[in-house]
């Protein structure tokens, strides 16, 4: 049996860059050697592609940096293939399908996705317009709000905009959420307790983004599900995030052994789940999502079912609530990733018998 061919692009010109590599190597090893030839594709923090070729230390090294790295290449269409190709040797080799693990901007907002579509290469997750809005939780929460769909109140800034905490506080109250628009894995985000932690918490949002939200801080659970499919999407079972940190924080969710633990499946009642797998594959459609998708919430001592946000790219790493809470529903590792590569390539088919010419 021919191997298919599967690009895995990783790193990336983003603040998630490190979180990248260690998804990327658990997708590595979860491939099958008998069906797939991964070809390992990392992006620098300066925005250059370079062929992984020692695959042995980057599956034994979930910390692996992008450094050192020579072998330079470059995507090219040929009578209809798409290639990998170096710049200083010989290498080519034709890409089957890639799977962008890349995490933030610069590969989760569509901009990668994009470059692929132009490429004409079958690609894991999301096209553009349902990767762009994912990312951008101001254009990703008005759509969900005009769907009916319940969501946190927000409000949203620009760079130079006057920001008056005295008015926020008044729509708003206390605690309150101050978030980049744009990013993900909770880089830039604050809570905010008072005025001179308010602040502090704008500066940093505007550190990562140029556009930052402001939200009500909802008390409740923390719950995820994930989603699977493109026109027709599945939700597996919820887990619970079960935090020791004051919100589910970037060194919660990757460095803290102690900064929080999960329950799977979460304990909620039968109406609760299919309220929250309904809503999840609801706002996987609302969103224009395909392949893959993370759909976080908070469940409120009254029931209530809030969207916090959706994640195009879920992490992949050991820890990451996306293949946990599939593999807790009874698809495996290693079958998640057939499905996700098998729906990039049946997405990629049926857009290629789409007419481009009208007579």
């Amino acid at each position: 049996m021919k191997k298919i061919k599967v690009g895995i692009i990783f790193g990336g010109k983003s603040s998630e860059h490190e979180i990248s590599i260690m998804s990327a190597r658990n997708v590595f090893s979860a491939l099958d050697p008998k069906k797939y030839e991964p070809l390992l594709i990392g992006i620098s923090k300066n925005g250059k592609w370079y062929l992984q070729e020692d695959t042995d230390k980057f599956s034994s090294s979930a910390t692996l940096m992008l450094q050192n790295l020579e072998n330079e290449v470059r995507l090219v269409t040929k009578n209809d293939d798409t290639n990998l190709v170096s710049s200083i040797n010989n290498f080519s080799s034709k890409i089957d399908v890639v799977f962008p693990v890349l995490h933030g901007t610069n590969g989760e907002d569509g901009t990668v996705q994009g470059l692929l579509k132009l490429a004409g290469v079958p690609f894991v997750g999301s096209g553009v317009l349902g990767s762009a809005i994912g990312m951008d939780k101001d254009v990703a929460k008005r759509l969900l709000r005009d769907a009916g769909i319940l969501i946190a109140k927000f409000i949203v800034f620009r760079k130079g905009e006057e920001i008056d905490y005295a008015k926020v506080v008044k729509q708003l109250g206390l605690p309150m959420f101050v978030k980049p628009a744009n990013n993900g894995s909770s880089i830039g985000i604050s809570k905010v307790k008072n005025k001179s932690q308010f602040s502090q918490a704008i500066r940093d949002a505007f550190r990562f983004d140029r556009k930052i939200l402001i939200e009500e801080a909802i008390k409740g659970r923390e719950i995820e599900c994930s989603v699977l499919g493109n026109g027709t999407p599945k939700a597996s079972i919820p887990g619970e995030i079960i935090t020791t940190h004051e919100f589910y924080d970037y060194e919660a969710k990757y460095f803290d052994k102690n900064g929080a633990r999960t329950e799977i499946p979460a304990k909620l009642s039968s109406n609760t789940i299919k309220l929250i797998q309904e809503t999840a594959c609801r706002a996987f459609q609302v969103l224009n999502c395909e392949g893959m998708a993370r759909v976080d919430f908070f469940v409120t001592k009254e029931g209530k079912v809030y969207v916090n946000e959706i994640n195009t790219i879920p992490g992949f790493t050991n820890i990451s609530m996306y293949p946990k809470l599939w593999e807790a529903s009874g698809v495996s590792y290693s079958r998640l990733i057939d499905e996700l590569i098998d729906l990039a390539i049946k997405r990629f088919e049926e857009e290629k018998k789409l007419q481009t010419t009208y007579a």
